[in-house]
């Protein structure tokens, strides 16, 4: 499974909080992007429930992280 993981971050830590994610086991992807939302995450793990653990313990625990919007891939 696949999933979009939009982040605001706190001020000034986008290319922080995206750097620190790069790299990570089951993230393929992060980076610091331009609108509403400051990075971007692309997850992938075997199931919902894998998706939702990488957020809370990858995700959310990276200092400057203020918030998440996950948006699953649907094929």
């Amino acid at each position: 499974m696949k999933a979009y993981v939009l982040i605001n971050a706190s001020p000034g830590r986008a290319l922080e909080v995206a750097g620190r994610l790069q790299n990570q086991a089951g993230i393929s992807a992060a980076d610091a992007i331009t609108g509403e939302y400051d990075v971007i995450a692309v997850c992938e793990a075997p199931d919902v429930n894998a998706i939702g653990q990488l957020i809370v313990e990858k995700i959310q625990k990276v200092e400057g992280v203020f918030k998440t919007i996950t948006c699953l891939v649907v094929t």
